[in-house]
């Protein structure tokens, strides 16, 4: 066959095949990762993380380092320059930071050692561009990592490859998710990443863990090399940013997640979420199997935003009552039954109920479920954490002694809030229920997202029910949502569904949406409507 024919064949047959293979998600990052098993399962047990944003730029309240893409020369050299000749937090107190973010309930913490501007949080011999040629001048990262250690909480790095200083001083374009600004496309900058990474694996101390933020070949096998049990979080496992999965994603994952709309402290612009709304993302990340990395973002002079010290304080009175339910626990077989919500002792010993409510629950007012998803045994118990059961204060004609009974439908409970948490009465977090030596009542069926294929505006998506479970007819449909314009991990915008047919057998089922972006880039799953909860097939991206 002549060359030019082989070409032409070959043309062809990626043509054919690229509207499957881009439907499918991008590199699995935990092909090749060397995190042993036992690691991660440490890391799953912990559940809660705080993140923490800050830089050189936060002065400015603007967003972290991302400003500098497509920014002015005038711009840019005012922002290596004179940014760190008025960087001072005279405020910092790492000890008031880890001293409540134990109270919180934090087990681990991710500090911005390097975000993207390239601006150095410690003493480094890297580069210029660092705290140490600051007003400043002190090993800041040092200083956290002391602090949190001392309040037994685990310490990672959060270490960006790219790298805005040294594009600029290597007069490269500054960009990301380019070919040309990699580390892989520029030695002399993968040399300086190993050199930095190798300074902050060796010079302080035990590190629990790194979030690679960027492409991380070259940097996680020498993180690997230094620390054989250090976690490679981004990098090796998933970590969807803004969004919670629609089901439990296999193994360990972690979902990041700000207070407000930024990562780095935005004095204006910003909208903070309430605190119930963080415990709840808390509760059905661990619901779903994930860690959940909560954000802050310190102010310039070193100090908490007042916003965001409120809302861990808030978080501390639920995980000092609650805890127990979000540490060392795995899903149960259905994530929750409406507004109530589940995780498991990782060796099934409890099982908990976490009720989630728009209204609060009245202290000394009963309530009544039923979890279609719990059998009982003759060894069954039940109570409601942070609670004795015994006392209701102001009502001695009260004895709140939660009870259950098994019937064909389900686990009928009956429970008091009895505990006084607030001056009003009233509480208005979610309330945990404890029932050990349970069994599951129902086998749940499974989905998957199998596959798009794009053609223009439109295309076909396909999805395969596994199993039917317990269901003898389900509904079955697809989400899917525009991700173009954001970052690799980031999601923001609302899903639209399409309408559902019925199933009567497991199988392949599928579905066409019109009218897309041509060039646009979005995400889709299957969906599978159970009378108790709706089971999603992982994302994949259609490109």
């Amino acid at each position: 066959m002549r060359p030019a024919t082989v070409r032409t064949l070959a043309l062809c047959v990626c043509l054919l095949i690229a509207p499957i293979l881009s439907a499918q998600e991008p590199t699995d990052p935990e092909i090749g990762s060397l995190n042993q098993p036992e690691r991660l399962e440490w890391f799953r047990d912990q559940g809660f993380g705080l993140f923490i944003h800050w830089s050189v730029d936060s002065q400015l309240g603007v967003v972290i380092s991302h400003s500098l893409v497509g920014a002015s020369s005038e711009y840019t050299n005012r922002f290596f320059t004179e940014l760190p000749t008025t960087f001072n937090p005279r405020q910092f107190h790492p000890e008031d930071w880890a001293t409540l973010a134990r109270l919180a309930g934090v087990r681990y913490m991710m500090f911005t050692t390097k975000h993207h501007s390239g601006f150095a949080m410690w003493d480094t011999q890297t580069t210029p561009f660092g705290i140490m040629n600051t007003p400043f001048h002190r090993d800041i990262t040092k200083e956290v990592f002391d602090a949190f250690r001392a309040q037994g909480i685990a310490t990672g790095v959060y270490y960006s490859p790219d790298d805005f200083w040294w594009l600029h001083e290597h007069k490269i374009q500054i960009e990301r998710h380019t070919e040309q600004v990699q580390p892989r496309s520029n030695p002399g900058l993968m040399q300086y990443d190993q050199a930095q990474i190798q300074e902050l694996l060796t010079r302080y101390g035990k590190i629990d863990a790194i979030f690679l933020d960027g492409e991380p070949n070259g940097l996680r096998e020498l993180a690997w090399k230094i620390d054989p049990q250090i976690i490679v979080t981004r990098g090796a496992i998933k970590t969807p940013e803004l969004t919670i999965p629609g089901m439990p994603i296999p193994g360990a994952w972690e979902t990041c997640m700000t207070m407000g709309i930024g990562w780095q402290y935005q004095p204006q612009n910003e909208n903070y979420k309430s605190g119930g709304e963080l415990i709840r993302m808390l509760i059905q990340t661990r619901a779903k199997g994930g860690n959940f990395l909560l954000n802050v973002g310190p102010k310039p002079n070193g100090e908490l935003p007042i916003e965001e010290e409120e809302r861990l304080r808030e978080i501390a009175l639920w995980m000092f009552v609650n805890s127990e339910s979000i540490y060392g626990v795995r899903p149960w077989v259905i994530t929750n039954e409406g507004d109530i919500w589940f995780t498991r002792k990782k060796d099934s010993s409890a099982l908990y109920a976490m009720v989630e409510s728009d209204k609060p629950w009245p202290r000394a007012t009963w309530k009544e479920f039923i979890l279609h998803s719990v059998r009982a045994t003759e060894k069954t118990e039940i109570s409601v954490l942070g609670q004795n059961d015994k006392v209701v204060e102001y009502h001695l004609e009260i004895t709140p002694k939660s009870t259950f009974h098994q019937e064909k439908d389900g686990l009928h409970i009956r429970v008091m809030a009895a505990q006084r948490l607030q001056d009003n009465f009233r509480w208005p977090n979610p309330t945990v229920i404890k029932l050990t030596n349970v069994e599951p009542a129902l086998a749940p069926p499974r989905v998957e997202t199998v596959k798009a294929v794009r053609i223009g505006s439109s295309a076909t998506l396909e999805g395969r029910l596994d199993e039917m479970g317990d269901s003898t007819s389900l509904e079955a449909n697809f989400e899917y949502r525009p991700i173009l314009g954001e970052d690799v991990n980031s999601r923001s915008s609302v899903w639209t569904a399409t309408p559902t047919e019925a199933l009567l057998k497991a199988g392949l089922f599928s579905a066409k949406i019109e009218n897309l972006n041509p060039g646009g880039t979005y995400e889709f799953r299957a969906v599978v409507h159970h009378p108790l909860l709706n089971l999603y097939g992982q994302e994949q991206v259609l490109r």
